[in-house]
């Protein structure tokens, strides 16, 4: 095992390489530059190239591309051209207030909804099977910012139960456990929207999977020796229906670190997802390069610890 996670951790470097690029690239064919989103508008030409010079944009973007590169790996991202200090002192606290939502939200999420998951695709084309296949069609359909709109105005505006955003209230200086209450009531409208999308999707692949297996000869052989069906279920049947759930646990995990875009924009939540829009409406390239490169290298991982989840589960499954 720890061969084959050697192995494909060797096997990312390239492919680190290459996405860096594209997206280097891809950030540099957009419109504008940080040197006309944060010059004044009545600066002279001379200004604006001089800008360019210190900031290295006036390089051809292939050098530019190698001087990010040979600063990244020396674990300088650069600096913020909206924070003006460096990207690498801006990042983590805004990835500690996204994961701070997005745990909560999905552990609550994974405990309702896989035994839910379960108990619909036992009870298939029952009015609980029905009414969890309506939830789930209605949640995956939903889009989130309107969601989260339509919780602003009834439980915010309208019965004035929770705050309309951010994180915590403007001018408290709690800490201890009032902080951390007062963290909470903050979380609940935008951790509803999350874990009603996140339940929503879950419930639908974990029936899905589940009925494929219930199905097998083996478990009707299982069945047929007398055994509960609680043990049917649970031990026979659940276990190979986990391969695909662990497919979606290896997607989510970057989401634990990189927020909701359009959630944390809606809910004022002063996440990473909020920070990359900031970045990008005011063309924060360095910004724009380490939160993209942050989401990628999450997302490989992800799919290794997937792997690695499958040959847990799956004694069928080998990796050498």
């Amino acid at each position: 095992m720890l061969k084959y996670i050697g192995r494909r951790l060797l096997h990312l470097i390239p492919v680190i390489l290459i996405i860096s690029f594209l997206i280097f690239g891809i950030i540099k064919m957009t419109p504008g530059d940080p040197v006309g989103a944060n010059l004044d508008p009545r600066s002279t030409a001379e200004q604006k190239a001089a800008e360019r010079a210190r900031l290295g944009l006036d390089k051809p973007v292939h050098i530019q591309y190698w001087n990010w590169l040979k600063r990244s790996i020396r674990g300088d991202f650069g600096n913020s051209y909206i924070y003006k200090v460096p990207v690498k002192d801006v990042i983590p606290g805004f990835i500690k207030n996204s994961f701070i939502l997005n745990v909560f939200v999905y552990i609550f999420a994974f405990l309702i909804s896989i035994p839910i998951g379960i108990i619909t695709a036992v009870k298939q084309y029952s009015k609980t099977d029905n009414f969890w296949s309506a939830f789930s069609i209605i949640g995956i359909s939903m889009p989130t910012f309107f969601f989260g709109l339509l919780l602003i105005y009834f439980f915010a505006v309208k019965m004035d139960l929770f705050p309309i955003s951010g994180m915590m209230t403007v001018g408290s200086k709690a800490t201890g456990l009032a902080k951390v209450k007062d963290t909470l009531h903050h979380m609940v409208l935008p951790g509803t929207v999350l874990i009603i999308g996140s339940l929503a999707s879950l419930v639908r692949y974990t029936r899905t999977s589940m009925l494929e297996v219930i199905n097998q000869d083996y478990i009707r052989t299982a069945r047929s020796k007398g055994l509960e069906e609680k043990v049917v279920i649970y031990k026979h049947a659940f276990r190979n229906a986990l391969i695909p759930i662990i497919t979606i646990v290896g997607f989510m995990i970057p989401g634990l670190f990189s927020g909701a875009v359009m959630l944390e924009t809606v809910f004022n939540w002063p996440g990473i997802g909020r920070r990359l829009i900031e970045a990008v409406n005011l063309r924060d390239y360095n910004l724009m390069m380490a939160l993209n490169m942050f989401f990628a290298i999450l997302t490989l991982l992800g799919n290794l610890l997937a792997d690695i989840g499958y040959a847990l589960v799956d004694p069928r499954i080998k990796v050498d």
